[in-house]
């Protein structure tokens, strides 16, 4: 059970750092979205690299004590978007 639970951990923080970048991506508040759909407690991190933006959550597993799972997506800035 536990390892159902951190994958589907995982996948959430997969799908939160997607929507963050995408979103960061065309100039709109990625984070929000992202606390959206990230787990309970996840830390949110998105930075500019070059002309692409960053994103990662990550989030403690609750059943898999001392592993912290990620996911990080990255999207191209749209043209006319600052950093």
């Amino acid at each position: 059970m536990s390892s159902l639970i951190a994958v589907s951990t995982y996948i959430r923080c997969v799908d939160a750092a997607r929507e963050a970048a995408r979103l960061a991506a065309r100039g709109d508040d990625g984070s929000a979205a992202a606390q959206a759909i990230a787990p309970d407690g996840a830390a949110i991190q998105l930075r500019r690299d070059g002309e692409h933006i960053v994103a990662t959550v990550s989030a403690r597993s609750a059943f898999l004590p001392g592993v912290t799972l990620a996911g990080r997506a990255v999207a191209a800035l749209e043209p006319g978007v600052g950093g």
